[in-house]
């Protein structure tokens, strides 16, 4: 029987890597990103992470949390490290984290920032909300989607309690 050798395709190579065994190319296939991040909503990250005293080493944690107007809102911060069972990956540059919890609802976000004169600050572009608030910083779920009911939450509407 013949040796199996293993040989990596060079960092940077177009495409997914891949592997040489017995003379055959083998490709991975890419696996659906969790979210993703816009260049500007990046670039905008790396500003603010450099303005902490520890930000090279710090990571952006992305989370869902009850409440809000319409039953969840989304959570962004820095943080010193990934917690135990957390996502970890890079978008961009940046160090991204999710907890457990959230990993359902955000599945196929966006993560942006928008500087305009009606909205401006980060925005995520969510294809798990069956309807969200008006001012975006909140959302709900059609029943019997994954974690729980949103049922309680008000339909969609921003109420009283949006303060943006």
């Amino acid at each position: 029987m013949g040796k199996q050798v293993l040989q990596s395709q060079a960092p940077g190579g177009a495409g997914a890597p891949s592997a040489t065994i017995w003379g055959m190319e083998i490709k991975e296939r890419p696996t659906e990103t969790l979210l993703s991040i816009t260049p500007t909503a990046a670039v905008k990250i790396r500003e603010l992470m450099a303005e902490e005293p520890d930000g090279d080493t710090m990571v952006l944690r992305v989370a869902i949390q009850g409440g809000g107007c319409s039953g969840f809102q989304y959570g962004l911060g820095f943080d010193t490290q990934a917690a135990e069972g957390d996502v970890e990956f890079v978008l961009e540059g940046v160090n991204v984290v999710v907890d457990p919890f959230s990993v359902p609802y955000l599945q196929g976000a966006t993560i942006d920032f928008l500087t305009g004169l009606q909205e401006s600050g980060f925005k995520i572009d969510n294809p798990n909300a069956a309807s969200s608030c008006g001012c975006g910083h909140s959302f709900q779920v059609e029943e019997g989607s994954e974690g729980e009911s949103a049922a309680d939450a008000h339909a969609g509407g921003c109420g009283s309690g949006c303060s943006h």
